[in-house]
């Protein structure tokens, strides 16, 4: 919670300004009751005209001051709340971007959304209603309690033993309604990540027709959040009649023993008066800690869930020394004695991998599903680090490479591939700040997509939908490799990003990729893909079998052979 609120410390003076400006209202809001105490004692009872247009006089001067310092507070408190959550959520924003791969596996998409919108939100209310009705309460409470003695000790006696009374009984709610916020919370994360799997896999659902099911799914966690947040506010809520009861309570002992002292001339109408009017706004104040405790307790849960993020340990950091700048000049790649398994797993995925790629040339790696591949490729521009063995780029390890320079120098096409919201150019050359219209264009003539886009109404400025569900897979693909080469990699991986692409739109594509002069890596599924290559590497269940030239491989491996002849036929499976 500390933490989160130390985002408050630019505004530490609209924040003093936001509290004295509210220190005046409450200070007119004390005065008011004693004045109007005094002109019944001075004006009224004794039937005075000029008493009681000079005391009035002074209240409405008052009370028109009051009204300027709470709309000044007004501003000042929303300029610290909403420049606050700015903050916060940039922060959150700029962390999340330096989690690696483990810590995303840590929180769900829509844990991560939650934080950003419902967590933040509720913290940012929270600062708004402290600096402006919040803080005043208690404060109304105490101030009430101390003119009331002021003005009448032995009446404001009551107070003593109330509002000690009022305030252990709200500790214990407040302890109360925490956790049951938090268990709140968790319930809107179901939900969201409920929503977000049927909105992304809609067509899924439609074609193995689901409906009755996914709906009966969000049905029940609907249902929880719904129970959970009734149990919630319905218990926060019943602390409310209590307040009240007792409030009430001192405020028919107040009348009653008023009306004793005024009869045996202990005291006067006036100083009665005065007395009912503190202990009817602090009856108020009080009525609203059940609001405040329900706010102070989603606040703290959502606080508590939003520092999980900003505290989390990213274990993947920039290494390099930024004064001894390495950059990657020509592309060769070495694995040498590579081992990883992925946190909380006790198998290791890759085992012992030793392998040296020469730069430019182009490795092609085959294997089964499941046999490390993509893990192997998540390595080299450092998603993972390796659990053990070293990798080397230019005779360089990895580490000695800033992450700008590391990542930027590869251009990585992941295997499912991803568009973002906007237009083709958008996504193309997102790939490389500030690319040019022509350098965006020569990239797509090489992932042979530009004639497509030629042919689409606005060209490269068309509209790509969400996660460009207006493409084709094939032409998804293209985008994502045109989005790679723009770059202009030193290395380019291609993680089976060309599955969705015919053999000779592969082929021409492959061929114009060659004139980047970048080493290549490509995890494929196609024989004829990887017979073009200078290496091929065949992995099973984390080990390379076998690595070599296409020929080579014929000879030496039989799994090899043995997918040759599945792809192929049997005449291809051995060397002419």
């Amino acid at each position: 919670m500390r933490n989160v609120l130390s985002f408050l410390k630019p505004y530490k003076l609209s924040a003093g300004i936001a509290l004295f400006l509210m220190l005046i209202e409450l200070a007119v809001e004390l005065l008011l009751p004693f004045f109007l105490g005094l002109m019944i004692n001075e004006g009224v009872m004794n039937q005075d005209l000029e008493n009681i247009t000079m005391w009035g006089s002074m209240m409405i001067v008052l009370a028109f001051f009051s009204f300027l310092a709470g709309v000044l507070n007004s501003f000042y408190s929303s300029h610290v709340s909403f420049s606050y959550g700015y903050d916060l959520r940039q922060k959150l924003f700029e962390k999340i971007q330096d989690f690696s791969f483990k810590n995303l596996n840590q929180y769900p998409t829509s844990a991560l959304v939650t934080r950003f919108t419902n967590d933040v939100r509720q913290v940012q209310n929270t600062v708004f209603m402290g600096l402006r009705i919040m803080a005043k309460a208690p404060l109304t409470v105490v101030g009430g309690v101390i003119m009331a003695f002021v003005v009448h000790a032995r009446l404001a006696l009551i107070f003593f033993i109330t509002v000690p009374l009022l305030i252990f009984f709200l500790s214990i709610v407040l302890k109360f309604a925490g956790k049951m916020f938090m268990k709140v919370q968790g319930n809107v994360d179901n939900v969201n990540r409920i929503m977000q799997e049927n909105l992304a896999g809609m067509r899924l659902i439609k074609a193995f027709f689901r409906r009755n099911f996914e709906g009966s799914r969000f049905e029940k966690a609907n249902r929880n959040l719904a129970n959970s947040t009734r149990n919630t506010f319905r218990f926060v809520e019943a602390s409310t009649p209590v307040l009240f009861f007792v409030m009430n309570m001192s405020l028919v002992f107040i009348i009653w023993f008023g009306n004793s002292q005024i009869v045996a001339g202990n005291t006067n109408v006036g100083e009665v008066v005065t007395i009912i009017n503190y202990a009817l706004r602090v009856s108020m104040s009080i009525s609203m800690f059940s609001f405040i405790i329900m706010a102070l307790s989603r606040t703290k849960a959502s606080a508590d869930r939003i520092n999980e993020v900003l505290t989390v340990d990213v274990d993947i950091v920039d290494t390099a020394d930024p004064k001894k700048t390495v950059t990657v000049q020509n592309g060769k790649v070495e694995y040498d004695h590579v081992f990883f398994q992925y946190p909380n797993s006790n198998e290791p995925v890759l085992k012992n991998i030793s392998f040296t790629l020469p730069a430019g040339r182009k490795l092609a790696m085959i294997g089964a599903t499941g046999s490390g591949k993509t893990s192997l490729f998540q390595l080299m521009p450092r998603l993972y680090d390796t659990t053990d063995g070293e990798i080397y780029i230019d005779d360089q390890p990895i580490h000695s490479y800033s992450f700008e320079q590391l990542r930027g120098s590869i251009g990585f096409v992941p295997q499912s591939p991803l568009l973002f919201s906007g237009t083709i150019f958008d996504n193309i050359a997102w790939g490389k700040k500030g690319a040019t219209l022509e350098e965006v264009m020569q990239a797509a003539k090489d992932a042979q997509i530009h004639e497509t886009i030629m042919e689409l109404p606005n060209q490269y400025e068309t509209k790509v939908g969400q996660k460009g569900v207006n493409l084709s897979g094939g032409q998804k693909q293209r985008i994502s490799i045109a989005r790679a080469l723009v770059r202009k990699p030193k290395i380019l991986m291609l993680d089976d990003s060309t599955s969705a692409l015919d053999l000779a739109t592969e082929s021409r594509l492959l061929d114009a990729i060659r004139n980047y002069q970048c080493t290549i890596i490509i995890i494929t599924q196609k024989i004829s893909t990887a017979s073009k290559a200078d290496q091929i590497l065949l992995m099973d269940e984390g080990e390379i079998l076998a690595l070599g030239t296409h020929e080579e491989l014929l000879m030496t491996s039989d799994l090899y052979q043995q997918i040759v002849e599945s792809q192929l036929g049997k005449e291809y499976a051995h060397v002419n």
